[in-house]
């Protein structure tokens, strides 16, 4: 039965996107991930609302819960050290299962965890973010943030699975399914026209109803397309892989310089803004597209301007950091038009001056 839920997408491994599907995600961690322990890594705020409704479908005398504080503050390496060793001193060995329970924050750092565990161990992955399920859980990228930057020592490792179910939404704050909104808004803006305008057409009933909103599991399903198609053409990020980076060159820094105490979908937003204006700054696109995506933004709730108070140097000195920078420059995926990238000739991003992004960031 488990079966027929998978979406039909070009990857390695299922991915399962239905209302009360979490209640079947014992068979499913059982057939594509088995193994003689299974460990549920979540934050204390999600275990408290879905964790034991995990770990009654997994052998309870094989199977533990580890849990760390919520936060973007909480994915560094003193805390993937905390949980290897605790794993190790659990016994776990080779033939565990780690069970990736949470937003994006538990996905990469528990993706982070299976990837170095005795060399990898299988990881599946149940978000419960909008912005986990369209971004963070598809892809294979796991990471941990360092002093320097975010997601800078990390692996990619593919996980056996993905279950998706967008009742566990219900239990989310407003703010934050706004977030995930962003990264949804971003796959239409870097593939598909359609699907953008089905997003917008949809946004005032998202906005009314939340996560009940009718058309919500099939806009998640359809974002989550997006993303695997861009993935399967490119699996370690060398080519096309890079669209989905659009908005997060400056979205990182941002999160950088305000030490994490903004969403990272209201960065993203912010960082689509900004990086629209450099698409049309450097004639790649036109003021149309720079309006339809402010328009967009602005219609989920995201915000539009760099926060009042943040040095725009700052600001630019914190994007030199990024790991998608090559030979000392800072480059960028930009959008030609909604639904479709600048090519650069294959690389998929160009670089961009200083200059140019600071004449950007001081009209934002």
């Amino acid at each position: 039965m488990a079966e027929t839920l998978s979406l039909d997408l070009p990857l390695d491994y299922p991915v399962y996107v239905e209302r009360g599907v979490i209640d079947r995600l014992g068979p499913i961690v059982e057939k594509r991930a088995p193994a003689h322990r299974y460990a549920v890594l979540s934050d204390t705020r999600v275990a408290s609302f879905h964790g034991a409704r995990l770990l009654d479908q997994l052998p309870a005398d094989r199977t533990r819960l580890f849990t760390i504080p919520p936060g973007e503050h909480e994915k560094t390496r003193d805390r993937w050290a905390e949980l290897t060793d605790a794993l190790l001193a659990w016994g776990a060995g080779r033939d565990t299962t780690v069970v990736a329970l949470g937003g994006g924050v538990i996905g990469d750092l528990a993706g982070f965890v299976a990837a170095t565990y005795m060399r990898g161990i299988p990881v599946v992955q149940v978000p419960t973010t909008v912005l986990a399920m369209v971004d963070a859980s598809v892809g294979g990228k796991t990471a941990i943030d360092t002093p320097f930057g975010k997601n800078l020592v990390g692996a990619f490792h593919n996980p056996s699975a993905v279950i998706m179910d967008p009742a566990l939404l219900e239990t989310l704050p407003p703010a934050d399914l706004r977030s995930g909104l962003a990264e949804m808004i971003k796959h239409g803006v870097i593939a598909d026209a359609s699907y953008f305008a089905a997003l917008l057409h949809e946004l005032p009933d998202i906005a009314a109803r939340g996560a009940q909103a009718p058309a919500f599991a099939s806009l998640i399903a359809g974002s989550v397309r997006i993303k695997a198609a861009v993935v399967a053409e490119d699996m370690r990020e060398n080519g096309r892989r890079q669209t989905l980076n659009f908005g997060h060159t400056i979205a990182h820094a941002i999160e950088r310089v305000l030490e994490y105490r903004i969403l990272h979908g209201e960065a993203v937003a912010i960082g689509m803004v900004v990086e629209a204006r450099l698409a049309k700054r450097l004639s790649i696109a036109s003021s149309d597209l720079v309006i339809a995506i402010v328009d967009a933004l602005a219609r989920a709730g995201l915000p539009i301007h760099v926060p009042a108070g943040i040095d725009s140097n700052a600001l630019l000195a914190a994007t030199k950091g990024d790991k998608k920078n090559r030979a000392g420059s800072v480059r960028y995926s930009l959008p030609r038009g909604i639904g479709e990238m600048e090519s650069a000739q294959g690389r998929w991003s160009v670089p961009v001056s200083d200059d140019d992004v600071l004449a950007v960031l001081g009209a934002s």
